[in-house]
C-alpha cells in the first residue's frame, strides 16, 4: 500500500505543507475544508495512488503546518484560487484533477471558473456552487443551519474560544457526523492537534470573514470542465436545496446523493465516494 510522504512546497509566496504520493501519473489535488487539514483525505490518498494516480493533499493556507498570513484580505477567494494555480506550478503539471470538500470545494469552484485550462476534471463534495450559495441568502431554512457564519464575523472572540477548546471542536466533527464510527479517537486527536496550531483558528475564521466581505459577490462564470458533485444528504450545515439547479452554471454536470451520510462525506462514506470518483475520472 502507498503511504504519503510529507513535504513543504513554496507557492504564492507561502510555504505549504503537503501530504503526497509521487509517481509519474496524472495528479489529483485534494483540497480540505474547515476546520480540517490534509488528514481529512486519509481514506483517499492511498486508494487513488494504488489506482495509478499521483496525489497531493496540502494544508490550505492558514491551516495546520502551512503558513498563516495575517489580514482578512489574505483569505480572499481570488488569492485562494491563485494558491491552487501555484501549487500546480510547484508540482510541474499543466493541469490536474481537482477534488474539493467544504471550503476546499468553494476554492475548487472558483479555480475552475478562473483557470479552466488547468482543470482536467472537477469533483465537489458538499460545497454548493457560488450561485447557489447566494440563493441560500433567501432560504430561511438554510440560515437556521448557517448561523455560525454570522457568529464568525465577530473580531477575535470566536478564535479565542475555539482555539482554547481544540479537542472539543474536533470531537464536534464526530458528533456532527451521521456515521460517527467513521472517526476514531486517534482521528479526533489528529484534528485537535491541527486546530490547536498557533493562529490556525484565526486564519480559518478569516476565510469566512473574507467570504462575507468579498467572496459571495464575485462574478459567476460558466464552467465547461466535466464536473461531478457528491453530496451527503444529511449535512448538518448545508441543506440539500443548495444543490438544486447547479447544472444551470455547469455544462457537463452530474450529481450523486449519498443517503444516511453527513457533511464529512469522504470520511463517512469513503468506499462509496472513492468508487464514484474513480469511475468519473477514468
Amino acid at each position: 500500500m502507498n503511504t504519503p510522504a510529507h513535504a513543504f512546497v513554496r507557492a504564492n509566496g507561502l510555504q505549504f505543507h503537503v501530504a503526497q504520493i509521487e509517481k509519474d501519473a496524472p495528479l489529483i489535488l485534494f483540497l480540505h475544508g474547515f476546520p480540517e487539514c490534509w488528514y481529512s483525505w486519509r481514506k483517499q490518498l492511498a486508494f487513488f495512488a494504488d489506482a495509478g494516480f499521483r496525489v497531493w493533499a496540502p494544508d490550505l493556507r492558514g491551516y495546520n503546518l502551512s503558513d498563516k498570513p495575517r489580514g482578512i484580505d489574505a483569505y480572499h477567494l481570488n488569492v485562494l484560487a491563485l494558491d491552487v494555480e501555484e501549487l500546480l506550478d510547484a508540482a510541474r503539471v499543466e493541469k490536474a484533477i481537482i477534488v474539493g470538500h467544504d471550503w476546499g470545494g468553494l476554492i475548487a469552484w472558483r479555480f475552475a471558473m478562473d483557470y479552466p485550462e488547468r482543470v482536467s476534471k472537477l469533483v465537489i463534495l458538499n460545497a454548493p456552487h457560488p450561485a447557489r450559495w447566494r440563493a441560500g441568502f433567501f432560504m430561511p431554512q438554510q440560515w437556521l443551519h448557517s448561523w455560525y457564519i454570522l457568529a464568525f464575523q465577530l473580531p477575535r472572540l470566536p478564535e479565542r474560544i475555539l482555539a482554547r477548546n481544540a479537542l472539543r471542536v474536533a470531537k464536534g466533527i464526530r458528533r456532527s457526523a451521521v456515521r460517527k464510527n467513521a472517526f476514531t479517537d486517534a482521528d479526533v486527536e489528529m484534528y485537535a492537534q491541527a486546530i490547536a496550531q498557533p493562529d490556525a483558528m484565526r486564519a480559518g475564521l478569516d476565510y469566512y470573514r473574507a467570504l462575507v466581505r468579498w467572496g459571495f459577490w464575485l462574478p459567476v462564470k460558466r464552467i465547461d470542465v466535466p464536473t461531478q458533485m457528491l453530496w451527503g444528504e444529511n449535512d448538518i450545515a448545508l441543506t440539500k436545496p443548495l444543490t438544486y439547479h447547479t447544472e444551470k452554471w455547469v455544462s457537463d454536470f452530474r450529481i450523486q446523493y449519498i443517503p444516511n451520510c453527513g457533511h464529512w462525506v469522504q470520511n463517512e462514506a469513503a468506499e462509496q465516494v472513492n468508487r464514484a470518483i474513480l469511475e468519473f475520472i477514468t
